[in-house]
């Protein structure tokens, strides 16, 4: 048998980027035959070039990483990539390859390619199981949250918690992830990363901003009617449009 071949199914791209440079580092001979960013793209890479491992994401856009589990079982080894903890003993119970949770570390990963090395000498095990006891436990939780996100730092990649984030601000096709004394750019849409924020804590205030409530101070309203916010630990006023102003109304 040749080098082996994997996909990395992740949404992120600077995880994507973490994970490849960790197997890179970790296990040089596996072949990274396509990256991607979406549960149909995941699907497509599978049927297009039958890897033996897929790394995949349990939370992604499009089809979500269970579709792409229960299509690839059978076919090849899946390690799921997930921040969600409360999957990974029902990975393991119906023979899931592996479960590595996020943040990545390099210890975790050299694990999971040490039991990677071990599988690929049997056929990859029917996922049906799985998937639908992963798809009941979802059912069943309330909805999951990001946590933190990492964010670029000069050559390295620094993990920034959600409660540090000040307020995030559409740049193009990328964001801005504002904290008291420093500004990331991250390569992820904003509407990307609304649909990953609890609402009750993350006010989209405005088509390109969306505010941390907690680091609100003061909510200003011009004699004209217009409405501007101030942030505790930020020089800056952001504005609020028409559209969401009724967030700031008491009941």
């Amino acid at each position: 048998m040749g080098a082996p071949t994997a996909i990395i199914a992740e949404d992120e791209p600077l995880l994507r980027a973490e994970l490849r440079a960790l197997l890179g580092r970790l296990w040089p001979e596996l072949r990274i035959g396509d990256e991607v960013a979406d549960g149909l793209q995941a699907i497509q890479a599978i049927d297009r070039l039958s890897p033996e491992i897929v790394f995949l994401d349990i939370q992604m856009p499009g089809a979500c990483g269970l579709d792409v589990a229960q299509h690839a079982g059978g076919r090849c080894h899946v390690v799921f990539i997930s921040a969600y903890e409360q999957h990974a003993l029902a990975a393991f119970e119906h023979g899931a390859l592996d479960y590595v949770l996020k943040p990545l570390t390099a210890e975790r990963m050299r694990r999971t390619i040490e039991r990677l090395k071990e599988r690929l000498q049997e056929p990859p095990p029917d996922l049906r199981a799985l998937v639908e006891t992963l798809r009941g436990l979802a059912s069943k939780q309330e909805p999951e949250y990001l946590k933190w996100l990492t964010v670029p730092h000069g050559s390295d990649l620094r993990v920034v918690t959600i409660e540090e984030i000040c307020y995030l601000q559409a740049d193009d096709k990328y964001t801005n992830l504002v904290t008291s004394n420093a500004t990331y750019l991250l390569s992820t849409t904003l509407k990307q990363l609304k649909r990953r924020l609890d609402p009750k804590l993350f006010w989209q205030v405005h088509r390109s901003t969306i505010i941390n409530v907690r680091a609100i101070e003061t909510i200003h309203r011009s004699f004209r009617g217009t409405m501007e916010v101030k942030l505790r630990t930020r020089p800056e006023w952001l504005a609020v449009s028409a559209a969401y102003a009724h967030l700031f109304r008491q009941n």
